[in-house]
């Protein structure tokens, strides 16, 4: 998720930042103030050792505590799909965006040919320990619906692209009779950035 990272940001928003890891990459590479939002309590401890501001608790909880006009970025990395109302969430960020800032996300996609090939041919929605359908997953997600949600909240799209492509042959032999139209099935996520639209 760092190549979407835009060049010499000041201040940087990690929701779901866990102990800190990604943050404090950010922080070394880009020199910026890096925040952290964090639900465990133990983890945000963590991550006060590596980065400049950590705030525990529930993501909805905790961004009115933070400042308006602030962040160049905000990532929300396998974070919204763990929200109650992520809709809500990445509206109330717009808020908390400085001028020209960006949030950048990475999102389950439930088309994604593992968990579609259950959906359709054996007919069943199951939870899983982790991956797309992770049991702590409350909200799911397809290319078109990211997009969606962050239209209507609006945003504007810079970047929206798949990532973690999977090398297995299945989604190849899927889209042969499908003459290659459904090419979203090889992508266990998706990758978007996007600005307040103006």
């Amino acid at each position: 998720m760092l190549k979407y990272m835009p060049e010499k940001p000041k201040r940087v928003m990690d929701v779901g930042c866990g102990r800190g890891t990604f943050a404090a990459v950010v922080k070394e590479k880009t020199n910026a103030e890096v925040w952290g939002l964090e639900f465990m309590e133990a983890e945000a401890k963590e991550a006060e050792k590596v980065i400049d501001k950590v705030f525990a608790g529930p993501c909805e909880n905790n961004i009115d505590k933070l400042p308006d006009n602030y962040f160049d970025v905000v990532y929300f990395n396998d974070v919204l799909e763990h929200l109650t109302d992520p809709y809500w969430v990445v509206e109330k960020f717009k808020e908390k965006l400085a001028p020209n800032g960006i949030v950048i996300s990475s999102i389950p996609n439930l088309r994604y040919h593992n968990a579609l090939w259950s959906l359709m041919f054996k007919k069943d929605f199951r939870y899983r320990r982790s991956g797309v359908m992770d049991h702590t997953h409350l909200r799911f997600f397809t290319k078109k619906s990211i997009r969606r949600m962050y239209e209507e909240k609006g945003y504007e799209i810079i970047v929206h692209e798949g990532i973690n492509r999977s090398k297995s042959l299945k989604p190849i032999l899927y889209n042969i009779p499908l003459l290659f139209m459904h090419t979203d099935i090889f992508y266990p996520q998706f990758a978007t950035v996007a600005k307040v639209r103006k």
